[in-house]
């Protein structure tokens, strides 16, 4: 489409340098105007605005060198959170230490550590050495203790990479003198607690039992007790998984790492618990900060491992529930939600997981359900899961299809090699089950003994929760059920038993192999021990159903290493809601060129588009009005309208419109800020504006959001973003029209 001549003409103006940009300009500081920090590109990443106190996060306190009590309070709760790994909102209390005390070392330390990962904590940690001479000798070994782990030293890292092995220990050697020289220091004996925990487990616990002597309520010790015995003899760690969700309810993490263990050692029901209310805790803060879904780290393999949950417990609806709001879940522009576990991928993987393990094979074959994209994981998967629903409807040519498509995908693993056992698996699998469904009964069972054997080990490795979407020794137990070898499926359903403990499907499995082989109190055992895991499953699952078939009947047992409360029964919307939602959309205050309010209700039954801009002297502004305004058919067809808002006051704004003619956006005028602080589009830090692009949908809540020290320019996603949350919308309203039905586990 054709952009309005007075707009471009407005472009043109910009970059050659005519009054109009002289009139609007307020600063000489080209690059600080733009949105970017004074301090450089490392403060140009992280959180922008200023600090709350945060309720629920434990307490961990942490002398440190100051003028000012503010400082040691933020300096606290900095810390507290990072004992949660919740680094976005430690950086945050750290950033403010240093608004309020700008030459604060320690602050420069919390903040490296919250910046771990990446080369930003490199940068900062040279700020917090530079300034160790003004510390305690206390203070000056634990910023030591970052510089030996984060900086290149060019005599040992001669590589691009640093050699983080020597790094690391290196690191914990200073570590070591600290605790060695304050005797009362928790926190040195947690951050080396955390540095030895997974690799010298039973020394780890040996240090977290002597900082929980001194302070019992201490959240790091808690959790990473939690982490150090995760995969290897977990019960050690079940008294530490109650008292961190008690201690520390304000922070997802806190309430999802005991549902590790839970998993790890069958007690289904408080796995769910805990990671329901992790998710709830998620969705709360994100309706309180103005974030989203891709701006928390652990929110697609918290829903992702709720719904495993849920399908272990015989909740199918749940479970297909929480994979959709996955699948739904704004995208992050940055990543395009491609990558392996981002939240959006991992969605697509879990309904896949459970429309095939209750074979709900038309819905996994219907187009709409799964948005497959053209990735090699994906292509790999929907050729294999429709082939696994063309054997379960015994279609066996359509079947063989899907089979000859995902075969023909084994010449691009050359290029994906990080994928290759999950396809070898894969391909292995099918060729198994093809053969069984044609009769090759021997040549099946070997094919589908071998895959099993594979995916045993794979899950071995990893399985919070398992990639790989079924456990193949309970699929490899039922087809020796099939084949009249209950002896044998018992020994496969006991294998897959030993793998995932507690597990619904092997417990069916088993109860039925041992009716068939007369072994009437095994077959009990069995019995009792899936129906207490399935106590609160859904009505008339096949699953179930074929192991009450069977005659035998038990009282419910719990065969878990502790007493569990009930899923189903344990209110959880203290928490926070069950359910992603765009949030309320803050108060719009703007003023037009003619000095005329406006407000979002003016827009209410409208898409709006709103971009918080630098005004016009910035030309990447306007550069990206310019682009926004290309798509005005697009807006047009979407239900959108454009605003655009900057400090410009109204008079320059009319001079500016009077001048160049109509915009392709409404101009608008905040020149207090007070609208971009409620949109989170100014640096409280710093006091400076920010760049935002924000989706608000037809009831005037934010989809989806981005702000920084650039201006966004993709209007492609823009326009893919307003589809979606179109049909989000859709959505929302045919789920609401529908009568309402049995209340799902874990819902509100």
């Amino acid at each position: 489409m054709t952009v309005p001549s007075g707009f471009c003409a407005l472009v043109l103006a910009v970059t050659a340098g005519t009054p109009f940009v002289a009139a609007q300009s307020t600063s000489p500081l080209g690059a600080y105007k733009l949105g970017h920090s004074f301090h450089g590109e490392s403060f140009d990443s992280g959180p922008r605005q200023k600090p709350w106190e945060m309720a629920g996060i434990g307490e961990a306190h942490f002398l440190i060198t100051t003028k000012n009590p503010e400082v040691q309070k933020w300096f606290d709760q900095g810390n507290a959170l990072l004992h949660s790994f919740w680094f976005y909102e430690a950086e945050r209390a750290f950033r403010w230490c240093l608004k309020l005390e700008p030459d604060n070392a320690m602050a420069y330390w919390g903040l490296a550590r919250a910046a771990q990962g990446n080369d930003r904590a490199a940068d900062v940690i040279r700020e917090a050495a530079k300034r160790k001479d003004r510390v305690s000798e206390r203070e000056r070994l634990f910023i030591e203790a970052s510089e030996a782990e984060l900086l290149r030293d060019p005599l040992l890292d001669k590589d691009a990479e640093l050699n983080y092995e020597e790094h690391n220990r290196r690191y914990k050697k200073v570590l070591e003198t600290l605790c060695l020289r304050y005797a009362e220091d928790v926190e040195a004996r947690s951050l080396l607690a955390l540095a030895n925990m997974g690799s010298s487990r039973y020394g780890t616990e040996l240090m977290i039992r002597e900082i929980l002597s001194r302070q019992p309520n201490h959240p790091g010790a808690h959790h990473y007790r939690i982490h150090n015995w995760d995969y290897h003899e977990p019960e050690q760690a079940l008294e530490s998984c109650r008292r961190y969700t008690e201690l520390v309810p304000g922070i997802g993490h806190a309430q999802h790492m005991p549902g590790h263990i839970y998993s790890i050692v069958g007690m289904w029901h408080e796995a769910a618990i805990s990671m329901d209310a992790a998710t709830r805790v998620e969705k709360r803060y994100m309706k309180e900060s103005l974030t989203f879904p891709f701006n928390n780290w652990n929110y697609g393999h918290n829903l992702n491992y709720l719904s495993y949950i849920q399908e272990q417990l015989g909740m199918p609806r749940a479970s297909i529930f929480n994979a959709r709001q996955l699948i739904d879940a704004p995208i992050d522009a940055k990543h395009s939600g491609d990558e392996t576990y981002s939240a959006h991928s991992v969605g697509i993987r879990a309904m896949a997981r459970v429309l095939t393990k209750y074979e709900h094979w038309d819905e996994l074959l219907d187009p709409k359900t799964i948005p497959w994209r053209d990735i090699f994981l994906d292509k790999i998967n929907k050729s294999y899961f429709e082939a696994r629903a063309y054997l379960g409807k015994r279609d066996l040519q359509k079947a063989g299809k899907s089979i000859s498509e995902h075969a023909a995908l084994k010449k691009d693993l050359e290029k994906n090699k990080d994928e290759e056992e999950y396809y070898g698996i894969q391909a292995q699998e099918l060729k198994g089950r093809y053969a069984l469904a044609r009769g090759e009964t021997i040549e099946g069972l070997g094919l589908l003994a071998e895959a099993a054997k594979r995916e045993f080990d794979m899950q071995k490795g990893y399985a919070d929760p398992p990639f790989y979407p079924q456990a193949l020794y309970g699929s490899l137990g039922e087809a020796y059920l099939d084949a009249k070898s209950p002896e044998l499926a018992a020994q496969a359903f006991e294998k897959a038993l030993d793998l995932t403990h507690n597990d619904l499907f092997a417990l069916s499995g088993l109860a039925r192999a041992r009716v068939a082989l007369g072994k009437k109190a095994k077959a009990e055992n069995a019995m009792a021990r899936l129906l207490f895991v399935a106590s609160d499953a859904e009505a008339g699952l096949p699953i179930i159903q074929s192991a009450k078939a069977t005659g035998i009947t038990a009282a419910p047992r719990d065969s878990s290493p502790a007493p569990q409360r009930n899923y189903a029964l344990t209110s959880l919307e203290r928490f926070g809601p069950n359910r992603w939602e765009p949030y309320e959309a803050p108060k719009l205050d703007v003023r037009d060129s003619q000095a005329k309010r406006v407000t979002l209700e003016d827009y209410r039954g409208k898409n709006v588009l709103l971009v918080f801009y630098l005004g016009a002297e910035c030309p990447h502004c306007m550069r990206q009005l310019h682009d926004i305004g290309g798509k005005k058919t697009d807006w047009e067809r979407l239900n959108t309208v454009v605003l655009a808002v900057s400090s410009a006051p109204p008079a320059k704004n009319a001079a500016a419109m009077k001048e160049f003619g109509d915009l392709p956006a409404r101009v608008l005028s905040d020149n207090q800020f007070e609208n971009a602080r409620r949109f989170h589009s100014y640096d409280d830090f710093e006091d400076l504006e920010l760049h935002s692009t924000i989706l608000i949908d037809t009831k005037g809540r934010v989809y989806w959001a981005q702000m920084g020290g650039e201006p966004f320019s993709d209007t492609a996603f823009l326009v893919k973003q307003l589809e979606r949350m179109n049909e989000f919308r859709s959505q929302e309203e045919e789920i609401r029209s529908q009568k309402p039905g049995v209340r799902m586990a874990g819902s509100d």
